[in-house]
């Protein structure tokens, strides 16, 4: 274990800008994708528009292909910082062949990517907090050196699999990080009508565990919140609750009508949130990002989609020949 004394770590300008290439490339891949849904070409999507900046920050807060990441379905900033491609989501989201997380064969972005760290995502909420408790546990017996991220919304934290899972990792001082994407929403129900107390990282005291809350635009907040808990869970400290207060600019799915519960007045109030408008100005005001840059990377995000959605548009279904694959024992 590492036992050196924690020091809150400050962002460079390159770790910023970094941030900032994928957070307009996530939008970019994002705004594609709802756009594609509405032409009848993919069937469903959840938008993680204005969830950027806590997916993104968390994962360069932590080690990839050393840490464990258990995602859920709005989490494709998550997968895009450990390593998916734009390709390999808009595979996912058209069904097509060559898509890594199920072949296809389950719902976009659900599966998982063992190579990159990515575990066995499902749409069944709460499950995978369960499930990244028993795989920290794993970790923490065989002596392994690495933290167990688990990310959900503020819904998931009103089903009982996350009480078991929190209490079972409290009792156990595991290394694992509980991240909540706490949207204000779960579906179409307020966060007042979730839960009596007054935050989600209220709920950690219940289980012996730290909690905070944070805002979860602010990458800055993001990344040394996340950077202290996985210090704290490598030198044996136990779990960590972060409530990552985020917005989110659309509807729950492409499904969903969130016009019936809540009004545009609360909506237009988020946008003064957007964590690509935060950091872009952020960046602006130390020098660091000029218009001509901007623009750059603005064009360099819609050349990749743009490349991603021509070779999913491209690419076959999978052969019906391999519908058993997996599914049944060929030997």
């Amino acid at each position: 274990m590492n036992k050196s004394k924690f020091t809150t770590p400050s962002l460079s300008t390159e770790q910023m800008l970094k941030m900032y290439r994928s957070m307009v490339l996530l939008r970019t891949l994002d705004q594609r994708l709802w756009a594609m849904n509405r032409q009848g070409k993919a069937a469903i999507m959840a938008s993680s528009q204005g969830h950027e900046a806590a997916q993104i920050a968390s994962v360069e807060a932590l080690q990839k292909g050393k840490d464990q990441f258990y995602t859920y379905y709005r989490d494709l900033g998550v997968m895009l910082s450990l390593g998916m491609t734009p390709t390999e989501i808009m595979l996912g989201f058209l069904a097509k062949a060559g898509e890594p997380l199920s072949g296809a064969r389950q719902f976009p972005t659900h599966g998982a990517y063992s190579e990159l760290g990515l575990i066995n995502l499902s749409n069944v909420v709460a499950t995978q907090i369960t499930q990244a408790v028993g795989a920290s546990l794993a970790t923490e017996m065989r002596g392994e050196d690495s933290v167990t991220i688990v990310y959900f919304g503020d819904g998931a934290t009103s089903q009982g699999e996350c009480h078991e899972a929190m209490n079972f990792a409290g009792i156990h001082q595991l290394p694992i990080i509980f991240f909540c994407e706490n949207n204000k929403y779960a579906t179409s129900i307020p966060l007042k009508k979730q839960m009596a107390v007054k935050s989600v990282s209220d709920r950690a005291e219940g289980y012996g565990i730290i909690g905070k809350s944070i805002d979860g635009c602010n990458i800055a907040s993001v990344f040394s919140t996340v950077k202290e808990a996985a210090h704290r869970a490598r030198n044996g400290l136990g779990p960590t609750l972060i409530d990552a207060q985020v917005e989110r600019f659309l509807p729950h799915t492409s499904d969903d009508d969130d016009t019936r519960y809540r009004t545009r007045e609360e909506l237009e109030l988020s946008y003064q949130r957007d964590p690509l408008i935060l950091l872009r100005k952020k960046v602006e005001s130390i020098g660091a990002l000029t218009s001509k840059l901007q623009s750059e990377i603005e064009q360099e995000a819609k050349l990749i989609i743009n490349e991603a959605t021509q070779i999913a548009e491209n690419a076959p279904y999978v052969e019906t020949s391999e519908f058993y694959n997996h599914v049944y024992s060929n030997g």
